[in-house]
């Protein structure tokens, strides 16, 4: 890198300003991108420390799930029932808790539009046509979906 040694205002020629103004924007740019590297890596560590303790805490939380579903299957045995009528209404209930979660989550998954609108709008764009279609003020968080039907049980 070349360092432009400073003239007076006068002196200096439209090209050695330009350089200047080059040599100087470059050197911006490079620092900037020092920093966000650097911020980035700082960033990265702490989220890679915080998924570290969320697994972990992920992982004691299924113990607990385990322990617990043995404990009420015993505390069942403890009230009179049969050991192995205890353990098949605990696995029965988790059964019928994974099966909700699915049914939701299906049901959630039934909602999504396919990103109509980006479609259409690279569409658009592909064929050269005006963008009529486009709304010319930003979408706010109210209007999001609101050109879908709702979603009524039994569909």
């Amino acid at each position: 890198m070349t360092h432009i040694p400073p003239a007076e205002p006068q002196e200096e020629s439209l090209g050695a300003l330009v350089a200047a103004a080059t040599d100087h924007m470059s050197t911006l740019v490079r620092a900037e991108i020092e920093l966000a590297k650097a911020e980035l890596r700082f960033d990265a560590k702490r989220v890679g420390v915080a998924a570290g303790l969320f697994g972990a805490a992920a992982f004691m939380a299924h113990l607990c799930l385990i322990l617990a579903s043995f404990a009420i299957a015993y505390g069942l045995v403890a009230a009179g029932m049969w050991t192995w009528l205890a353990f098949l209404i605990v696995t029965v209930f988790y059964l019928v808790v994974a099966g909700l979660l699915v049914f939701v989550g299906v049901r959630r998954l039934k909602g999504l539009t396919g990103m109509r609108r980006t479609l259409r709008s690279l569409k658009t764009i592909k064929s050269g046509a005006e963008l009529d279609s486009v709304p010319a003020t930003p979408v706010t968080a109210g209007q999001v979906g609101s050109h879908r039907d709702p979603v009524r049980p039994g569909q």
